[in-house]
């Protein structure tokens, strides 16, 4: 059997790890051959393929990003797009396709499945909002570099009496910012499913600074104020129409400064969250899901996503795993606020 492999949308560490286990596996035990479509949905679209076997996975479970390339490509926006990738993969004798993504691709996978493309998924997001798994790889790996940089800015907090404003990646689940927020020791975690009340922000700072203490706010790409709107870097959307977020963290550290009279500095993260070399935790997930995506190739359990429960991989539909987010419950965030101000 050949089988095609692509990673769609946004990288992040432990990309590498699952085409590595996926090649491995399946050639060891089943004998399959496999093809690598760069740079996401448009490799099958537009035909542009590479060699993957043995030799090209061989030392790439440390790192960061995917060797096949990625992109945010929507074939059903583009005119007889699945018709194009059907045709393209049968050129290519490809009898099945593992598509490593996150609510897009895989929103992408299953309605090709529904179109009698033979697919399995592998979720995969950074901000570990997709709903049929308990976590996805990368998230770990975002959420340790988010907290060392914390940990670095309060010592800098500290020395120049400042408050500051640290953003991470959200767009619509707080999951790295509680996570690394509590890890850190913030303050302040601002997450998108709980507008904030700007005032009851100051009021906190200014309750740390009572203390002679410094504060640091972590806050969400996607955070809101009660009575405001989500901050665009720029309007465009993308090919699944998700605009560009940022730019909370600066406006939120202007807003502060210009109500308390303290200096406050904002520092965003940004894509440093999604480079370099995965955690363990990462690593293993990683090779977990690509191991089993290869078993369930093999059993042709075509229209299924691998997902994590507890401590075991599972296969859930496809549809199951992007039918909603995955987003932070009420009652996790207001565990953590009596640790705020």
């Amino acid at each position: 059997m050949r089988v095609g492999v692509l990673t769609g949308g946004g990288d992040c560490p432990g990309l590498n790890a699952v085409i590595r286990a996926v090649v491995r596996k399946g050639v060891a035990e089943y004998g399959m051959e496999f093809l690598g479509f760069c740079d996401g949905w448009r490799g099958p679209l537009e035909d542009d393929v590479t060699e993957l076997g043995i030799a090209q996975v061989r030392g790439i479970l440390p790192r960061g990003g995917t060797i096949l390339g990625s992109s945010r490509t929507n074939p059903f926006a583009v005119e007889d797009g699945v018709e194009k990738i059907k045709h393209n993969l049968a050129s290519h004798g490809c009898e099945a396709l593992v598509a490593i993504g996150g609510e897009d691709t895989l929103g992408v996978a299953t309605q090709l499945a529904d179109l009698g493309v033979n697919v399995v998924g592998v979720p995969k997001t950074i901000d570990n909002d997709l709903s049929g798994t308990d976590f996805t790889f990368g998230f770990d790996t975002a959420v340790n570099i988010a907290m060392e940089a914390i940990d670095r800015l309060h010592t800098t907090a500290e020395s120049h009496h400042r408050v500051l404003v640290v953003e991470v990646m959200g767009r619509h689940a707080g999951w790295i910012a509680l996570h690394c927020g509590l890890a850190g020791g913030a303050n302040i975690i601002l997450i998108p499913e709980r507008p904030f009340d700007l005032e009851k922000v100051c009021a906190q700072v200014e309750s740390r600074f009572a203390t002679r203490y410094s504060p640091i706010i972590v806050v969400a790409e996607g955070a809101v104020p009660k009575e405001g709107t989500l901050s665009l870097v720029e309007g465009e959307p993308d090919a699944f129409g998700h605009v560009r977020l940022g730019g909370i963290g600066e406006a939120l550290a202007k807003a502060i400064e210009d109500r308390t009279g303290k200096e406050a500095r904002a520092v965003t993260l940004g894509h440093v969250q999604r480079g370099g070399t995965p955690t363990a935790f990462d690593r293993w997930l990683a090779t977990r899901f690509g191991l089993h995506a290869a078993q369930a190739v093999h059993e042709q359990a075509f229209g299924s996503m691998v997902a994590l429960r507890g401590t075991e991989i599972v296969r859930v539909p496809l549809s199951e795993g992007t039918g909603e987010l995955k987003t932070v419950r009420p009652e996790l965030y207001e565990e953590a606020e009596v640790l705020f101000g």
